[in-house]
Formats: C-alpha cells, structure tokens, sequence
C-alpha cells in the first residue's frame, strides 16, 4: 500500500511540475490535458484517476495553497500576542508562500487566477486585522477594515514583484519591506539606502 501512495504522489508532482511550467507560458484556457500529458510524461488515463480536468487540477493546487497559508497564520494566532505582530504575521505569509514558490507563481502570475488572489486577501483579512488592531490600538473597525483593503492590494503587488524575480531577496526582508511601507509609507524609504 505504501509503494501504491508513494507512486501515487510522484505522479501527481510530476502532473503538477509540468502543469506550472506550462502555466508560466499560457492561460490554462490555452492548455489541453493532451499537452499536459505529453509535458509531463503521463497517460490521459493517468491524468483522469486523479483530476476529473485541467480546473479541477488547478482548483486542488489551489486549496493545498490555502491550505498553508491558513496552517502558518493559524499557528501566530494560536501563540502569544507578540507572535501577532504586523511583522511576524507579514513574515509567516512571505514564508509560507515562499516555500509553495511554483504554486504561488502559477497562480499569482500573469497567468494565474485572479480569483485565488482575491480568496487569499479574504483569508488574511481575520490574521491582519489583529495584527493592525495591536499596532494601530487607536483605529476603530471600520478604519482597519480600510487599511486592510489598501495594503492588501498592495501586499499582493509586492508578492508578485517578489515572485518575478524569482525570490531573490528573503522572505524575512520581505517581511520588514512590507511592514515598514505599512507603517510609514513612503516615508519608509527616506531613511532607508538602497542595499
């Protein structure tokens, strides 16, 4: 039964390796599952016992995705409120997606799902709000409520940026790049050289 799973889980990274790999380069509307077998070296049989289609396939990537963002983030709000800080719960997202890099490039990408983007922004909304509760303590609801919508199209900006070039800097820097630009805007730069 191991050796079935084990097989059964190389197969699927092999489907999903070259399903990112030809998300990179077309919309998924431009991809077939004939390709997508070719590419990765599978059977159409083999690509149907364990995705009913390509959306399908997506939609599962998708979820494990989601899936560990909520674990990381779940993590920080189970601890102690230190553990919350705008800095720590910014560097556990930039973790958590830095570690799903091709999941996170195929879908944030010039290709990807704009709807995952929007469900990720969804899903932050509980984890940051606390986060600006404890930083901005003077904020009432309905202005942290504002600040999320602005600095989360802004983060989801920054991801794809960080993601284009190829991860070249921490998710730790990051981290401290987004909550710095959170907290003082451009002001942020002023005292900060180019490094």
């Amino acid at each position: 039964m191991g050796t079935n799973d084990q097989r059964t889980r190389a197969t699927k990274r092999t489907i999903r390796r070259a399903f990112t790999g030809l998300l990179r380069r077309k919309p998924i509307q431009s991809i077939s599952v004939k390709e997508l077998c070719a590419s990765a070296g599978v059977s159409r049989g083999t690509f149907y016992a364990h995705y009913t289609g390509l959306y399908d396939l997506l939609g599962q990537l998708e979820e494990e995705l989601m899936e560990a963002v909520r674990r990381g983030l779940s993590r920080l709000l189970e601890g102690p409120p230190e553990a919350r800080s705008l800095l720590e719960v910014t560097a556990e997202l930039f973790r958590t997606l830095g570690a799903n890099a091709d999941l996170c490039a195929m879908v944030l990408g010039p290709n990807g799902d704009k709807e995952f983007a929007r469900r990720l922004v969804r899903l932050g909304r509980e984890y940051f709000t606390e986060a600006y509760r404890l930083s901005f303590p003077q904020a009432t609801p309905k202005q942290l409520g504002y600040y999320y919508a602005f600095v989360s199209s802004g983060c989801v900006g920054l991801l794809e940026t960080w993601l284009g070039e190829g991860m070249a800097t921490s998710a730790e820097e990051m981290a401290a790049l987004a909550e710095g630009i959170m907290r003082d805007g451009m002001g942020f730069f002023q005292n900060r050289g180019e490094r």
